[in-house]
C-alpha cells in the first residue's frame, strides 16, 4: 500500500521519520511521500529523513515558532489560518500514485491533536482518496491536561477521517524506562506493526508470490466502515534453510505430512496471540465489524490452510462475516508473523476511562479558574478603599 503520510505535530513527526527509516531497512516502499507540520521549529530541525523542503511550520504569527504550548484549541485555529501551507507542501506529493493518506499525530499535546483534525476534514474535501488517521493516546500518568486534550482531539478526529487507527501509550510504557528510551521503543512497536501491514501485497520482481494475495484493495474495505481500529501482533522464530534440511521436508520429503501440520499448528496459533495478546489499542475483540489478517514470513512457512484455520477462528471469536486474510512471503526473514487489523472495535474500556477522566479534568480547570478570579478580588480588595488605581 502506497501512503501519503503527514506527520502533525512532535510525536507525529518523529513517527513518519521512524516509518521512512523502516523503509529503508525492509525495502517494502510503503511511504510514497511524507510531509511534517509542526508549530515548534525545534521539532522540525530535529527530524532526520523526511526532505527539508517538506517540513512546513505554521502559526508563525501567532506563536513565532515556538509551539503551542499544549493548546488544542490553539493548535486546531492555527492549522485552520495556515492551511494554504500545509497544501503547498501537499502539492507535491504524486497524489495518483498512492493509495491512501495518512495523518499520524500525537493526541495529548497541542499542534497535533488540534491540528490533524483540521487537516482531514480539508483533505477529505479534496481529494478522493481515503484519508486515515493514526492516533497516539497519552499515557493515565501524563496529566489531566494531556487527558482533556486527547479525548476532545480522539471525538473530533474520528469524525473527520475515514478511520481512526489508535496506539495507545498506557499499554505500552514499562515502569522505570526513561521518557526518551520509552517513546523510541513506544515509535518502533507503531511502526513494526503497522509497517507489516501496509507493507502486504507490494510484489517486486522476481519476488515470491503470495498464495493469498493481501493488497491495498483488502486494507482499504477492511477499513472502509470507519470507526476506530487496532492492530495485533505476534511472530515467533522459525530455522533457517540449510543443506539437506528443512527445504527438501517441505518439498516432498517423508516428513513433508509432519511439517505441514506442524506450520498449520504454528499459523493457529500466531493468529490467536495475535488477537488475544496486547493490541495497539486494548479492547474486547467480540463485536468488531470487520477484520484482516496478515501472516508474513518466509513462504516455506506459510500455508493456506493454516491462515483458513486462523481466519475461521478470528470470524468465531469476532462475531464478523467480513473477515479477510492472506500471507505476505519474505524470503529473507527469520520470523513468522501475524498481523490482525480489528476496524470498527466497540468495547474499549480505554476510551471511556479517558473520556470519565477528561470531563473531570474540565470541571476541575474550571473550578480552578473560578477560585483563581475569587482569590485575586480577596487579594487587592483590602487595599481598594485607601488606594486609588492609575486607569
Amino acid at each position: 500500500m502506497k501512503l501519503a503520510m503527514i506527520g502533525f505535530g512532535q510525536a507525529g513527526g518523529k513517527i513518519v521519520d521512524k516509518f521512512l527509516e523502516y523503509d529503508e531497512r525492509s525495502g517494502s516502499g510503503i511511504v510514497r511521500s511524507a510531509v511534517a507540520v509542526n508549530t515548534a521549529k525545534a521539532d522540525l530541525m530535529g527530524l532526520e529523513r523526511i526532505p527539508e523542503d517538506q517540513r512546513v511550520l505554521i502559526g508563525q504569527s501567532r506563536v513565532k515558532g515556538h509551539g503551542v504550548g499544549a493548546d488544542n484549541e490553539l493548535g486546531a485555529e492555527v492549522a485552520e489560518e495556515d492551511i494554504d501551507e500545509v497544501q503547498g507542501a501537499i502539492d507535491n506529493i504524486p497524489v495518483h500514485e498512492v493509495d491512501a493518506f495518512l495523518i499520524i499525530a500525537g493526541m495529548g499535546g497541542g499542534t497535533g491533536s488540534g491540528g490533524a483534525p483540521v487537516l482531514a476534514k480539508h483533505l477529505k474535501r479534496i481529494y478522493t482518496e481515503p484519508v486515515y488517521g493514526l492516533g497516539v493516546l497519552p499515557g493515565s500518568d501524563e496529566g489531566g491536561i494531556y487527558t482533556l486534550n486527547a479525548a476532545r482531539s480522539f471525538q473530533t478526529f474520528v469524525r473527520e477521517v475515514d478511520n481512526l487507527l489508535v496506539f495507545d501509550n498506557d499499554a505500552w510504557r514499562k515502569a522505570g524506562e526513561s521518557v526518551e528510551g520509552g517513546y523510541e521503543e513506544i515509535n518502533d512497536e507503531i511502526v513494526k506493526r503497522f509497517g507489516i501491514l501496509f507493507g502486504a501485497g507490494e510484489v517486486g520482481e522476481g519476488d515470491e508470490v503470495a498464495e493469498s494475495v493481501v493488497d491495498s484493495s483488502e486494507i482499504i474495505n477492511t477499513l472502509s466502515g470507519g470507526g476506530v481500529s487496532t492492530v495485533g501482533y505476534a511472530r515467533e522464530e522459525v530455522e533457517t534453510q540449510d543443506d539437506g534440511g528443512l527445504l527438501s521436508r517441505f518439498t516432498g520429503g517423508e516428513d513433508d505430512g509432519i511439517d505441514t501440520a506442524h506450520t498449520t499448528n504454528r499459523i493457529t496459533s500466531l493468529v490467536r496471540k495475535a488477537a488475544l495478546g496486547r493490541l495497539t489499542l486494548p479492547c474486547e475483540i467480540e463485536g468488531t465489524e470487520r477484520a484482516l489478517l496478515v501472516m508474513s514470513g518466509p513462504p516455506q512457512h506459510l500455508n493456506r490452510k493454516g491462515i483458513e484455520r486462523g481466519r475461521k477462528w478470528l470470524e468465531e471469536q469476532t462475531g464478523s462475516m467480513e473477515v479477510r486474510g492472506g500471507d505476505y512471503p519474505v524470503p529473507a526473514s527469520n520470523f513468522v508473523a501475524s498481523v490482525i487489523l480489528l476496524s470498527g472495535v466497540n468495547d474499549v474500556p480505554r476510551i471511556k476511562e479517558l473520556q470519565q477522566v477528561a470531563i473531570e479534568a474540565q470541571d476541575n480547570i474550571e473550578e480552578i479558574r473560578e477560585e483563581s478570579e475569587d482569590n485575586l478580588e480577596s487579594l487587592v480588595e483590602d487595599d481598594e478603599d485607601e488606594l486609588e488605581p492609575l486607569f
